[in-house]
């Protein structure tokens, strides 16, 4: 157990001393095997000697690889982007860098018909083949990024497996579908909507929605390569874009999994456990980060752990999606763990050591986790980790959540309120780089059926996925269900803690998952959908999101029901306001604690 995270890594990662001063940039295109031109920035140390050979770091990216602003970059510096400190932390240490706009987008030439396309994929391979032939290469590439960055990153060993040792990613997913686009089988709209305007916006060298401040106010647009002087040559790259295909156009009418995102494309076709077989067979080491407090990426970090072959590690914070804020409900404001600086000094030994010139041992396997509430970080080799046990929960009669067996028969009612929501930063919000921060959830509680625990004996540690089963029925064939799993103190504080949710239609679950998870799974396919029984009490099972948190002592837990979260999901159904009633016999709440 630490307080920090750098002491639980160090017998893996070996310190990068800084070894270098400065930075040299080049930009230029690079023809691919089919004669799209993409858009490269190099990175080097600036006055490094002719003999030294360099690791290098590739970063490949929808999001414009560097920017062009009013103001130019710092002198001697990498230049303005959304990874520029990174930057200069890995040059300063011997690493080189290797920028790339995916094609379709930023300066380079070529169409971006879907996420992640198979000839995005291919290009990034070849610019790799490319960094490891050049004079000052050691022959040696890895890749970093988080969000879509991290997912291109995770595909590269499957590109060119000879020459990628090692990657790391933060805050992807595994299964866009179930990950991102629909959790639980309904549409994320607020998100989808927002980046799919944000890309649409880049792709016409606008800056993105979720740009801060100040990058919008100064930027001119994406950075040019150096010999296009005019911006003719940045003029045609963005002709080449606007025939993209808007991300909320094609998924607006998806609802199950093989509904077609293009004509011939589904969104499993562009998922990263498709390659699961090419990631294994490079036997790259993967280092994947998530957070409990963002999305679903502390699941897929966890899921990739326990599918994948591969040496891994696997670190889990509480932070927002972009790592500049804690999530932790009982934080009060405290700094994020790790801290960005942190996360770069991070990155920087974990470079050194898996791409330096002499091959470093494969790492422990292992999963280093941040516990809310303690602000401490614990590592185990297996997950879940072997002490946790799972505790039942049962609801009864005035609403209370209680350990013991149900003595009555009965039921609530609840109609839905479509009011009720997380507001906009919840855990699918801070993925457009906003904080996580759900405050005090009494007010919203006040609109939602709620099921409240005694008073705590004792701190108790939740460590794991919870698991809901709610013996349900509705007015409605069609609907969606929201769990939250939520703490109430002695002041009137209400913390959410873990949700999860289903879209009525897909209550079917399977057995049949092409990668581990933690809790329930579901298809999603339009075989396995039917309409929800009116009139009849159904079990529906779902799993929340998982979390290692400590609840203080004194403290209550609460499970509250809602069938909708404004201002984050599409409604369903999108007319009529169903009635859900919860029996209180078949209804229980299992949750992984360390005793």
């Amino acid at each position: 157990m630490s307080r920090d995270l750098l002491p639980l890594l160090e017998a893996s990662f070996a310190p990068a001393a800084p070894r270098y001063k400065g930075v040299q940039v080049e930009s230029f295109y690079r023809l691919m095997s089919d004669g799209v031109r993409v858009a490269i920035d190099v990175l080097l140390p600036l006055n490094r000697a002719a003999s030294d050979r360099l690791p290098t770091v590739m970063v490949m990216t929808r999001y414009w690889r560097s920017f062009a602003m009013m103001i130019p970059s710092p002198p001697k510096s990498a230049p303005i982007s959304a990874n520029m400190e990174l930057w200069n932390t890995l040059i300063e240490r011997g690493i080189a860098v290797v920028a790339v706009d995916g094609r379709g987008s930023g300066a380079s030439f070529g169409a971006h018909p879907h996420p992640w396309s198979a000839r995005e994929l291919a290009d990034y391979g070849e610019v790799a083949e490319w960094v490891s032939e050049q004079a000052w290469s050691n022959g040696k590439v890895g890749a970093s990024g988080f969000s879509y960055e991290g997912s291109t990153a995770q595909y590269l060993p499957a590109s060119a497996p000879k020459i990628v040792p090692a990657i790391l990613s933060q805050q992807t997913e595994l299964d866009p579908f179930a990950d991102v686009a629909l959790p639980g089988g309904i549409f994320n709209e607020a998100f989808i909507s927002a980046w799919s305007e944000s890309n649409h916006r880049q792709d016409n060298n606008k800056p993105a929605v979720f740009f801060p401040f100040l990058v919008k106010l100064f930027s001119k647009g994406v950075r040019r390569v150096d010999a296009d002087k005019d911006g003719a040559l940045l003029k045609q790259a963005i002709a080449d874009h606007a025939g993209n295909p808007p991300v909320y156009a094609a998924m607006d009418s998806i609802t199950y999994r093989d509904d077609p995102y293009l004509p011939g494309v589904t969104v499993d076709d562009f998922a990263v456990f498709k390659r699961q077989k090419d990631i294994e067979a490079s036997g790259a080491v993967l280092f994947n980060w998530g957070s409990w407090m963002d999305g679903r990426t502390a699941e897929t970090a966890l899921s990739r752990f326990n599918t994948f072959s591969n040496p891994q590690v696997v670190v889990i914070t509480a932070s927002s999606h972009d790592g500049s804020q804690n999530g932790d409900p009982y934080a009060n404001g405290a700094k994020p763990s790790p801290t960005p600086a942190q996360n770069r000094e991070i990155q920087a030994r974990y470079f050194q050591t898996f791409l330096g010139e002499k091959s470093a041992p494969a790492p422990r396997k292992r999963v280093i986790y941040y516990v809310m509430g303690l602000g401490e970080w614990r590592e185990t080799e297996v997950w879940p980790p072997a002490h946790v046990t799972p505790q039942r929960w049962q609801i009864g009669v005035g609403r209370v959540l209680t350990q013991a067996a149900p003595t009555q028969t009965g039921h609530d009612d609840y109609t839905v309120d479509f009011s009720a929501t997380t507001g906009k930063n919840n855990r699918w919000h801070t993925e457009l780089v906003k904080p996580v921060k759900y405050g005090n959830r009494a007010a919203q509680d006040a609109k939602l059926l709620t099921y409240t625990g005694a008073p705590l004996t004792s701190d108790l540690e939740i460590t794991g996925h919870p698991l809901i089963e709610i013996m349900l029925k509705s007015t409605h064939p069609d609907g969606a269900l929201y769990v939250y799993l939520e703490s109430l103190d002695s002041n009137g504080i209400v913390r959410y803690l873990s949700d999860g949710q289903v879209r009525l239609i897909h209550r079917q679950t399977s057995d049949d998952s092409p990668y581990w998870v933690g809790g329930v799974y579901r298809t999603y396919r339009r075989a396995d959908a039917a309409p929800f029984p009116v009139g009849q009490f159904v079990p529906v099972r779902l799993s929340l999101h998982p979390l290692s948190v400590v609840v203080p002592r004194g403290s209550r837990l609460r499970v509250a029901i809602a069938g909708h979260d404004a201002q984050t999901f599409r409604r369903i159904p999108s007319d009529g306001v169903p009635t859900l009633s919860v029996a209180w016999d078949g209804t229980w709440v299992e949750l992984p604690v360390n005793p």
